[in-house]
């Protein structure tokens, strides 16, 4: 049986029992575990890489990493159009992997030769003053172009690897559309087997034998995954590219505004259009009382005016009314997201002012991200295994509840994380200022536990929510738009810091985090996202789904 938009490695009509499916699943599994072993590894103990061995700033520091963070987000919408318009998804991760390579490599140059980083510390025993030389000139240089190379193959790869595993399951097949709810919960579920089995060995390497084995380590896992992905270009089925969706958006923009003085009845466009829906999913024609304007698009008038600029079909408005009431949804979680970067990136700091040794064991900030994260694998499992099939039978719904309900669970626990984050840190502090005692690191992995909650509802709730509402010609573009959820969420965040430094007379000044007030910013990240939470709640209600959630 043939599935329309889509081919075999030969160009030839699908035949889904010999293509995709959890067989083409599995290379694309072994890729993301690759990639967040490599990167979202790096990402978590970069803070500690730049601060420790490139001597920035704590602000400096959470900073680049946040902007380095958001950028990869960014570059999302690069790979997600090249995908969708010209090129295919395959095609789109083999170009752009490399340069994820590339990156880490030159990393690992950098922190391995003595003259492309700072030189260590001075420390003045009769004044007590460290001095530290922050890296700057061709050496800052060579830090961001190697950065800004792993954002652009990192970017590239996260707005297909979801959606290229997608492609794989028939959303019309009533046992596949039910592997493919499931394939994204697995898939956040290796996304955090290969973030654990980084933070277990290359945290460790990087910490014990050097930042220069972790990077060339990280380029060589990137590398293999790499050679794997390629070696199951028999078994997957290909989308074919539909053109420029934002080319379709825009024609619909202006054949509306050239029809403006038009009214119905007229002519109407009723051809489809090459634009494949599922009609039958769709919920009634809820959606098409909204955004009314765009329906002078359909208008087809009489005169000269009769190209694509002048009137569109009826799937072209549709797909950009999608687009534009999913708007809403977007600007309120990257509100709701804020938080969470930079939770991840002072906790990590956080640690390197607590006691660090366990006996004899010591353990690294950053590895306590691995017990949010094992809870996060624990929690994804029961979901997908029990909670939806029990909650199927009371809300009739295929995936259980909702996607938005998902994520607005999230947003409710990232409040409480951010609360008890605030608490940990003052109890720190006070420690430290009463009885001189370094207070255990095991103390930030009750916040990492927390957080490890809210990534399992918000973070995968999002990615399923951009990937099937999104219609079939934009479905890179639906990732890369989840990814620059959190890309927007990291930017602000850097802002956020800069302005709260500003106006609090220095909460996150200077390199000695027992001189900041880090419990004062977690209690505004608080306030954040519990305002957040009623801004999203508000506007996931008035949302009507494209889909049916009972289809």
């Amino acid at each position: 049986m043939a599935i329309n938009g889509f081919e075999d490695w030969n160009g030839n009509p699908i035949n889904k029992e010999r293509y995709g499916g959890l067989k083409a699943a599995y290379f694309i599994y072994f890729m993301v575990v690759m990639c967040a072993m490599a990167y979202t590894t790096n990402m978590l103990n970069m803070v500690t890489y730049l601060h420790g061995t490139m001597h920035t700033s704590i602000a400096s520091s959470s900073t680049i990493v946040t902007t380095f963070y958001g950028v990869t987000c960014a570059f999302t919408l690069l790979g997600g159009f090249l995908s969708d318009s010209y090129v295919s998804r395959f095609k789109t991760i083999l170009i752009f992997a490399p340069f994820e390579f590339l990156g880490f490599a030159m990393l690992a140059m950098e922190s391995y030769f003595p003259s492309l980083k700072p030189k260590a510390c001075n420390v003045e025993a009769m004044q007590g003053i460290i001095k530290c030389e922050q890296v700057h000139g061709g050496n800052e240089v060579l830090l961001c172009v190697a950065l800004f190379t792993i954002a652009l193959g990192e970017g590239c790869l996260r707005a297909n690897l979801a959606s290229f595993g997608g492609d794989q399951f028939d959303s019309d097949d009533p046992v596949e559309s039910q592997l493919k709810s499931s394939f994204f919960n697995w898939f956040g579920f290796v996304t955090s087997l290969g973030l654990l089995t980084g933070l277990l060995l290359i945290v460790w390497i990087e910490n014990n034998k050097g930042w220069d084995y972790g990077f060339g380590l990280s380029s060589v896992l990137v590398s293999i995954g790499i050679a794997v992905i390629a070696s199951g270009f028999r078994l997957y089925r290909f989308q074919i590219p539909q053109g420029s969706p934002l080319t379709r958006m825009l024609q619909v923009f202006v054949a509306a505004f050239r029809n403006r003085k038009h009214s119905f009845p007229v002519r109407v466009e009723e051809d489809e259009g090459e634009i494949q829906e599922e009609s039958d999913h769709r919920d009634g024609d809820k959606q098409y009382m909204e955004f009314k304007f765009l329906d002078k698009a359909l208008i087809m008038t009489d005169g000269r005016n009769t190209g694509v600029w002048s009137h569109c079909s009826k799937a072209q408005v549709e797909e950009t009314k999608i687009v534009l009431r999913m708007l809403p949804i977007f600007i309120g979680s990257v509100f709701g997201y804020i938080p969470i970067p930079l939770l991840l990136t002072f906790s990590v700091q956080q640690g390197t002012a607590m006691n660090t040794k366990l006996g004899k064991i010591k353990i690294s900030p950053a590895s306590l991200v691995a017990i949010g994260v094992i809870l996060m694998m624990i929690l994804i499992i029961i979901y997908d295994r029990f909670f939806v099939p029990l909650a199927r039978r009371f809300t009739g719904y295929t995936r259980g509840i909702t996607p938005l309900q998902r994520v607005g669970a999230g947003f409710i626990v990232l409040a409480l994380a951010t609360s008890v984050s605030a608490l940990i840190e003052r109890r720190r502090k006070h420690a430290l200022e009463m009885n001189g005692v370094h207070i255990s690191v095991l103390w930030l992995s009750l916040q990492f536990l927390i957080l490890g909650i809210t990534e399992v509802a918000a973070f995968v709730g999002l990615l399923e929510f951009f990937n099937t509402e999104i219609s079939k010609g934009m479905k890179s573009l639906g990732t890369a738009i989840f990814w620059c959820i959190i890309g927007f969420s990291s930017l602000l965040g850097s802002a956020l810091i800069q302005v709260v430094n500003r106006a609090s007379n220095g909460w996150l000044h200077g390199a000695d985090l027992n001189k900041s007030h880090l419990d004062k910013f977690y209690w505004l990240l608080s306030c954040i996202a519990s305002l957040s939470f009623f801004n999203f709640l508000y506007w996931s209600k008035k949302y009507t789904y494209i889909h049916d959630p009972h289809k």
